[in-house]
């Protein structure tokens, strides 16, 4: 299988790159600079251009490329970087795979902050989009990628959740915290998190290229679990005790409006995972904790 990665050195794309190539797949890397082998191919987004005949040859294009939201405080003006940055990076490869009849699957980049803040709602990918900055965000990625659904090219929007890993991605950034017993709840802790480990994401993803469906996946572990429970398990799998609550006023100056989405709740189900029959390594939050903490030693 011939697999065309856009984001390819993010937390989510490295590994599945790796994943690829460990069973035998060929990989191929869309990079800004210039490429380096057989195995990568230079793009540029902002001028919107790429290698064409790279995609037309690929048996799967995934699209996982834009500005980190996690690694700064989303003010409006990175939140306008963070949007742009998808906007082109999606323009230009719907642009490409309509123009050389691509005729694989199109793995779309998304997130659970489609949702918004929905309380005790049950969310399914039916659930129509929230109203936060986030939802913003990635309802227009969404969109920018409908002309290939509209070309008749199978698309998946793949909505993460919170993404567990021991390096990277939100659990690496509590991980300081946790291992000393400092960190608590996030403002009240009653937030539902939509969650999934890396491993996990990983499997989903190449379980959705080889399967047939189309349209939005949450790619999310079976079982929610409230901010204060997920902090606990953390806490437990480093053996400590959970720490100090963090305000949502002191969240909020640290993080700017991203804070939301980190004390909203979303309280959603995998159901197209579900339906084809996937199954999970780390089902529940107790024995993903004691895996992340695994990886975080090595």
């Amino acid at each position: 299988m011939r697999v065309v990665l856009a984001g390819s050195s993010g937390l989510i794309g490295t590994a599945l790159q790796e994943s690829l190539r460990s069973d035998g797949h060929e990989a191929i890397s869309l990079v800004r600079r210039e490429a380096r082998g057989p195995n990568e191919s230079t793009w540029d987004p902002r001028a919107g251009t790429v290698d064409s005949s790279v995609l037309a040859g690929a048996d799967a294009v995934v699209n996982l490329a834009g500005a980190s939201i996690g690694d700064k405080r989303l003010t409006s003006s990175y939140a306008e970087v963070v949007l742009n940055s998808r906007l082109q990076s999606t323009g230009t490869l719907v642009r490409a795979l309509t123009d050389v009849a691509f005729d694989g699957v199109l793995i779309q980049g998304s997130a659970m902050g489609y949702y918004g803040a929905r309380g005790e709602e049950k969310l399914n990918e039916r659930s129509g989009p929230g109203s936060t900055m986030l939802a913003s965000i990635v309802t227009q990625w969404e969109a920018a990628a409908r002309p290939a659904v509209d070309a008749g090219i199978r698309t998946v929007f793949c909505r993460t959740g919170l993404v567990l890993a021991g390096h990277g991605g939100f659990a690496a950034r509590l991980l300081p915290w946790v291992k000393k017993g400092l960190l608590g709840r996030l403002g009240s802790g009653n937030a539902w998190h939509s969650w999934i480990t890396l491993e996990d994401e990983v499997r989903a993803i190449r379980f959705l290229i080889d399967g047939d469906h189309d349209g939005p996946a949450n790619l999310i572990a079976p079982i929610a679990v409230r901010d204060r429970d997920l902090i606990a398990a953390m806490s437990e799998a480093a053996g400590r005790s959970p720490g100090f609550p963090v305000p949502a006023t002191v969240l909020r100056a640290v993080v700017g409006p991203a804070a939301e989405d980190l004390l909203s709740s979303q309280l959603a189900t995998p159901g197209v995972l579900n339906r084809y029959g996937f199954t999970w390594e780390h089902p529940e939050i107790s024995t993903a904790a004691t895996w992340v903490m695994e990886q975080a030693q090595q």
